[in-house]
């Protein structure tokens, strides 16, 4: 047992100094020739909330000149790829929808590959993001921002009414959270035949705003 525990924690030390060791010039040369494609993450990468990172542009620029292609993955579900496309063009940074891949993309296409059928509605609680991606896939959603505004009242004798026809729920990052979605998601998911449930991100926390974290989805964990 000691020799075990001492083999991962030798494997461990191994893993951080490998982490934190610094690529020469010559060695980082090398890696950007061998690689033909970069895929960059956007919170906390390319910028923080409202706020370019430095070095960004300069840094997509050049890649670009050796030929590279660039594609940018986010699992921040609150924005469609257009919605993306245009806060990269506030950054002046010149990205192509198709460079894009963001989580609220992933989710509607997630239903449209898997056939989810078009008669059937999806609810969601999240942000506009999902909704825009729901729509150009063909789908109608259902919640979103607008269901920020509404309360459940419980009450005696009374009924929290939803949608039937709901066949699947998406969940995200949502600033407009509250127990109306809570309840309407959770009688889709329990009350409605075969009804779908998913999530496009777990984060725990996201780089919302260039001082602080924020909470993310409220499906994330430590």
């Amino acid at each position: 047992m000691a020799d075990v525990e001492n083999k991962e924690t030798a494997d461990s030390q191994l893993g951080q100094r490998l982490r934190h060791r610094a690529l020469s010039s010559e060695s980082a040369e090398g890696l950007i020739r061998s690689v033909d494609v970069f895929l960059f993450d956007c919170d906390g990468v390319i910028w923080k909330g409202d706020k370019l990172i430095d070095g960004v542009p300069e840094a997509l620029q050049a890649l670009r000149c050796m030929g590279k292609r660039l594609i940018f993955v986010t699992n921040n579900s609150t924005k469609s790829r257009r919605q993306y496309m245009n806060k990269f063009g506030h950054f002046g940074l010149d990205v192509n929808e198709d460079e894009i891949f963001s989580s609220s993309f992933a989710a509607a296409m997630f239903l449209k590959l898997n056939g989810f059928p078009r008669e059937k509605k999806v609810y969601v609680i999240g942000e506009e993001g999902i909704l825009e991606e729901l729509e150009l896939a063909g789908y109608i959603g259902l919640g979103g921002p607008e269901d920020g505004k509404k309360s459940a009242h419980m009450k005696s004798n009374s009924l929290f009414e939803h949608d039937k026809n709901v066949g699947a729920v998406i969940v995200g990052l949502d600033q407009y959270i509250n127990y109306y979605k809570l309840q309407y998601a959770n009688l889709c998911i329990r009350e409605n035949p075969g009804c779908l449930f998913i999530a496009t991100n777990r984060d725990a926390v996201g780089h919302l705003t260039d001082l602080q974290e924020w909470p993310g989805s409220f499906l994330g964990h430590r």
